[in-house]
């Protein structure tokens, strides 16, 4: 007979400063993935800035523990991965549906979704964390930041100290660079447009002089960077010149030719280029997320088959009771919010059909992609896997299912009507996606810092909850300021170009109003198969250390250059960096280092694009805080541009001095 494991002695972990403070973090970090996502279609990962921040204020109390840091950077990770709804949501105002965010259908949209992905990933974490030995590369790094920000030696202080102020300042020194860019003295961009052939054919370029770009492709590294170059040299390099040249347009102003080519004929290469490559990454995991189930769920009933009281606080979720009664809580709202949409929809007569399938959806759905997400974070992290895909698959299923169980009972003239419930039961399911995909990542931390797993859970339903109401007013403050590309109204120079939400919302309508170019999609999906095959020959004859990844190819093609190519820089510069690093006596902890600056840098000029665009919104005026006009802007592309160097160079000098110091 098994003898009791002793109580563990109690310490401190969740408490209500620690959730303030996660909350506090959470609206920074969700606002500037907002901003960002938005103009880039790019996420950064919030689980280690979010810990440094931690760490840094905590350290004042006395009784602050790594479990209790560990309970702040999982509610802001959980809130700030529920950011990446800004890739499908937007697709209601981009069709036209909605002209702003209602406070309540949005939370309710990215609430619902966010808590069934936590109620998924709950009984997953024994089969895919504690009984799995996936690596999480994301939740293990986080764990070593906590760890050693945590120690009490002077060492730890240093580098804890260090780690802050490389947030600190790469936040500052990136909003100011905003704020200077606002006024038109610094350019926000360098752009050129020209001829290619007599043809007709035309292409261009845009570099964008944004810091928080450069430091995103800082974050995805050398060859997620090399593969949206590729990505965007077959789309402006090839695709728009000849479907320019094809369209014989002839006269007219070569950058709206260029343009209007690349939104209307070569995003949908990227798109097939995308679909193909999500569809392949899904089906190369599907033998080990069933394997790696099996397996750890066999394990998990030998391990546990003595009393459940017994187990170990580290082995403590919530009750699965309690979780049951969550979900079935959480879906009398979504019921609700289904049968609300059906009636504004003009879809009210076939409400019960479109509720019973939609929950039916949601939650098959949800429990097939919680899995294979949650799996991919724990092989690949979840900064690299393709939920966008997932995103892609599930608005084809649902658009799919309504054509055929739907549209046939309707009179013509609802089709909008469908396409904007494809678009809300999509993104309730890239809810449950995205949140799994984090999910598992930060319990994976909570295990190796010895965290009780009920509690992290908790702090996970809190975190979603936080963010869901963060996002909505966020959301509609930068439509009101900016708009998103494609929606009826909206000024494209300022546009934000939300390029999944554009993506997943034309798919929609393409199924349903079968107004879709497929023939273009077919074009990608062929360039996508080619990639797959290059991609498995370098990793092949590389030994795995060079690879093409063909999903950050369909991103360069889908994406403007303006998203693509000072993340290209930014990926080549973090190379640089990281190789020089490597020669120094601590190559990690420069490397890290590297990492916090860039996390500054996102979080510092996302913020201030959210404060510019209240001021936009409050003054009505596109540029409000200009003090030069048109006539300076040939001299402020070089000025800016001299000016974007000459900051990104001293601030990794400075990086560098300052491992140097903390080592």
């Amino acid at each position: 007979m098994s003898q009791p494991i002793p109580a563990a002695p109690p310490r401190t972990e969740l408490t209500v400063r620690g959730v303030i403070l996660g909350v506090v973090i959470t609206v920074a970090f969700t606002a500037a993935n907002v901003f960002f996502g938005l103009k880039a279609g790019l996420t950064f990962a919030t689980s280690i800035p979010a810990a440094v921040i931690s760490m840094a204020l905590l350290r004042a109390f006395k009784n602050s523990t790594v479990q209790e840091n560990n309970i702040v950077q999982t509610v802001a990770s959980a809130a700030g991965t529920l950011s990446s709804i800004i890739f499908v949501l937007p697709g209601l105002v981009m069709i036209g549906w909605w002209q702003g965010f209602p406070f309540w259908e949005s939370f309710f949209i990215c609430a619902i979704g966010g808590v069934l992905g936590v109620c998924y990933s709950i009984p997953l974490r024994r089969a895919l964390v504690t009984g799995s030995d996936l690596p999480y590369p994301e939740g293990v790094a986080c764990a070593e930041v906590l760890k050693v920000g945590s120690a009490g030696d002077a060492q730890s202080v240093r580098e804890n100290r260090a780690g802050l102020r490389a947030v600190l300042w790469g936040s500052l020194v990136s909003a100011g660079f905003a704020v200077i860019v606002a006024t038109k003295i610094f350019a926000s961009d360098v752009t050129a447009y020209f001829k290619v052939n007599d043809r007709g054919g035309v292409s261009g370029f845009d570099f964008n002089l944004s810091m928080a770009l450069f430091a995103v492709g800082h974050l995805v590294g050398l060859w997620v960077g090399i593969a949206m170059l590729l990505g965007a040299v077959i789309g402006w390099g090839w695709g728009v010149p000849h479907f320019s040249a094809l369209a014989g347009i002839g006269s007219g102003d070569i950058a709206d030719i260029a343009q209007g080519t690349w939104s209307h004929k070569v995003r949908f290469l990227g798109a097939g280029t995308i679909g193909v490559a999500a569809i392949w990454t899904l089906l190369k995991l599907l033998k080990p997320v069933a394997d790696g189930l099996r397996s750890a769920l066999a394990a998990s009933r030998a391990r546990n088959a003595g009393n459940a009281a017994d187990l170990a606080r580290t082995e403590q979720d919530i009750p699965i009771g309690i979780v049951g009664l969550i979900f079935v809580f959480t879906l009398v709202p979504a019921a609700l919010l289904l049968n609300h949409f059906a009636a504004t929809t003009g879809l009210g007569d076939h409400a019960a059909l479109l509720v019973g399938g939609g929950l039916a959806y949601i939650i098959v759905t949800g429990a097939i992609i919680a899995t294979v997400c949650g799996y991919m974070a724990g092989l690949i992290g979840s900064s690299n896997s393709p939920v966008s895909g997932i995103g892609i698959l599930a608005v084809i299923g649902a658009a799919l299912l309504l054509v055929f169980a739907i549209k046939p009972l309707l009179a013509p003239g609802h089709e909008q009507g469908l396409v904007a419930f494809a678009l809300l039961i999509t993104a309730t399911v890239f809810s449950v996606a995205t949140v799994a995909n984090d999910n598992l990542q930060d319990l994976k931390t909570g295990q190796l810092v010895d965290s009780t797993p009920s509690k992290q859970q908790w702090a996970l339903l809190i975190g979603v909850i936080a963010g869901a109401a963060v996002i909505p007013p966020i959301l509609g403050l930068l439509n009101h300021a900016y708009g998103f590309a494609g929606a009826p109204g909206v000024d494209p120079a300022k546009a934000l170009a939300a390029p999944q939400a554009g993506l997943i919302s034309a798919l929609a309508q393409g199924v349903i109003q079968h107004n879709i170019d497929w023939s273009l999609i077919e074009i990608g999906a062929g360039i996508g198969v080619v990639l797959i095959v290059l991609d498995a020959l370098l990793r092949k004859f590389s030994g795995n250390k060079a690879h093409l990844s063909p999903l950050a190819v369909g991103l360069g093609i889908y994406l403007p250059t303006s998203a693509t190519l000072m993340v290209v820089l930014g990926a080549l510069v973090g190379a640089w960096f990281d190789k020089r690093a490597a020669r120094g006596t601590k190559p990690e902890s420069q490397k890290q280092l590297g990492v916090l600056l860039a996390s500054g840098m996102i979080v510092g000029e996302g913020l201030m694009g959210v404060l510019l665009a209240f001021v936009v919104g409050a003054t009505g005026k596109d540029a409000p805080l200009a003090l030069v006009g048109a006539n300076f802007a040939g001299a402020s592309k070089w000025i800016g541009g001299i000016a974007f160097v000459a900051v990104v160079f001293v601030l990794y000098r400075w990086i560098e001095r300052l491992a140097r110091r903390a080592a």
